[in-house]
């Protein structure tokens, strides 16, 4: 597509008036508020329409598109290995290999084992890949295995963007109760952050993952509230490693769940970005990276029945979450609430992404939604509710 095309743009003027005027015909004299205004879970007013605001600024910029993550979760190691390579061939441009027992598993996932994650990379191309690991809770030993597996193949960090996924709070949450493997993890972490910075492994060494809250049923503010809590304890960790938080920032991420509320999962996204940046304000660090926020489309939100129907769902969350600016996506399988999907509902859930960005073009703006009233309303009303 060629960037010229936005000049070439030109709508006539319209007014809050004239919309008034005919959403008032379309609602055959109806009031348009109370006809049209809603509310979000956490009693967030959306209103029909809202005026643009005089300060509105892009919260991101988007260099490149977002990455499209397959998820890699199947039981079968040999399965998986080859759903990976295919997934690759596909299109995918990253991975996320999902193991067992981990909080985002849901029944399924690799075996946990260093020899199962060897099985695997073996036999994929690492340059220019986005890599995810949701680990197994216990996985400080998986991260310093994957860091000198990664020095074992010398050019498999060209390009290599890598997400550890440690969280132990994530773990909590999921099952409830804290076992000697978390709490473990928790106590040695501040020693193997130190050993994992001076590697220089590039990309996200501890994330603030939502989705576990998401799919337990919290609301927006309450799934920002938690990660946002839970990066900054990921912060004094770092500064328990002697890390410059300026430094150790960039290897901080979030990973959040996306549903079929179109404006409200964008307005997530954005928000995180804005409170984020207010944490680290008020951490004293002013020249931090931009941080990389990882979606997944909701497990809560799909259907057991009319499975197809995941596939609208899906697609709205999908657009949703790169317009809200996420860094890298995950599309849950349609067929995925009947057991690990086959060829065909994997290859539904890639190409969902080639659509939306080779011939949609979805990211080709950064921060479409920058400058519409409603969208930047919503976010500001996340963001106080999340910071709250």
């Amino acid at each position: 597509m060629d960037p010229a095309i936005l000049t070439q743009a030109d709508f006539a003027p319209q007014s809050e008036a004239g919309w008034r005027a005919l959403a008032t015909k379309a609602l055959k004299g109806g009031d348009v508020d109370s006809a049209l205004t809603s509310f979000t879970d956490d009693g967030l007013k959306i209103a029909p329409i809202s005026p643009r605001r005089a300060d509105a600024v892009p919260v991101f910029q988007r260099e490149k598109n977002w990455a499209i993550c397959q998820r890699v979760d199947d039981t079968d190691v040999q399965r998986a290995s080859a759903q990976a390579v295919d997934d690759i061939v596909g299109g995918a441009t990253g991975l996320t290999l999902v193991f067992a027992g981990g909080a985002n598993a849901f029944g399924y996932g690799l075996p946990a084992s260093n020899e199962v994650l060897a099985t695997v990379l073996d036999v994929l191309p690492l340059e220019n890949l986005t890599l995810r690991i949701d680990p197994h809770p216990a996985s400080r030993a998986t991260a310093d295995w994957l860091v000198e597996y990664l020095r074992s193949r010398r050019t498999a960090m060209t390009g290599l963007k890598l997400s550890l996924g440690i969280d132990p709070a994530s773990s909590f949450a999921n099952t409830g109760h804290k076992n000697m493997s978390i709490e473990a993890l928790e106590a040695s972490l501040p020693q193997s952050l130190s050993g994992l910075f001076a590697a220089g492994v590039p990309g996200v060494l501890l994330e603030a993952d939502g989705r576990a809250y998401h799919n337990a049923g919290a609301s927006e503010a309450q799934e920002l509230g938690a990660i946002l809590s839970v990066a900054a304890a990921h912060l004094r960790m770092f500064i328990e490693a002697r890390q410059p938080l300026s430094y150790a920032a960039a290897h901080v991420g979030f990973a959040v769940s996306v549903d079929q509320d179109q404006f409200v999962s964008t307005a997530k996204l954005r928000a995180l970005r804005l409170l984020w940046a207010r944490v680290l304000e008020l951490c004293g660090v002013s020249d931090a990276k931009p941080v990389a926020i990882h979606a997944e489309t909701s497990m809560r939100m799909m259907t057991t029945l009319d499975v197809e129907t995941n596939i609208l769902r899906s697609t709205i969350a999908a657009f949703s979450a790169v317009v809200g600016g996420a860094d890298s996506l995950s599309i849950l399988p349609y067929t995925f609430t009947h057991g690990l999907p086959d060829a065909f509902a994997r290859r539904v859930a890639r190409n969902t992404q080639l659509i939306l960005r080779d011939e949609a073009h979805v990211g080709f703006v950064s921060d479409t939604s920058s400058g519409s009233g409603s969208i930047d309303e919503l976010t500001a009303q996340i963001c106080a509710a999340g910071w709250a």
